[in-house]
């Protein structure tokens, strides 16, 4: 199987709308916090992140350890695209591409597709690898202990 073709810096010229699927997968940069359990204030409205990890986040990689048939087993888990981000992007993290390129921002230098390295996110410290806890070990009453500041 060979690499999908993107074209040169597609980010920077590419409506998100009119980005091919590979360019569309290409912008996560596999910081891993849009699968972290997140808790929402019902009369604030406020999101706060915790590192209770989806039962398919794999820590280690900070990817979907099930992507492809994730609805399998997590019925509610977002497909993102555009035409769904303007309701989505209260509870995106910071740093995420898809939020910045709706925002016209820039993508970090530590972005994977600027370094050309995909452990890059990880090694500027932006990643959740190696900070989550599953969410089967967690009673999801408890999630307000698991609180975190949003790693940027």
């Amino acid at each position: 199987m060979s690499a999908p073709k993107l074209r040169k810096r597609f980010w920077e010229t590419v409506p998100l709308e009119k980005m091919s699927h590979e360019e569309w997968e290409a912008l996560c940069d596999g910081c891993g916090k849009c699968c972290l359990n997140k808790l929402e204030d019902e009369e604030t409205g406020d999101v706060a992140l915790t590192n209770v990890a989806c039962r398919l986040l794999d820590d280690s990689t900070c990817r979907c350890a099930q992507y492809p048939i994730r609805h399998q087993f997590v019925p509610e888990c977002i497909v993102l695209k555009p035409q769904n981000m303007e309701h989505n992007l209260y509870w995106m993290p910071e740093t995420c591409a898809y939020k910045l390129l709706w925002n016209g921002e820039k993508l970090h230098k530590w972005h994977p597709l600027i370094s050309g390295d995909p452990d890059s996110v990880h090694l500027a410290g932006i990643s959740m690898r190696g900070r989550t806890v599953p969410e089967f070990e967690v009673s999801e009453e408890d999630w307000e202990d698991y609180i975190i500041e949003e790693p940027s």
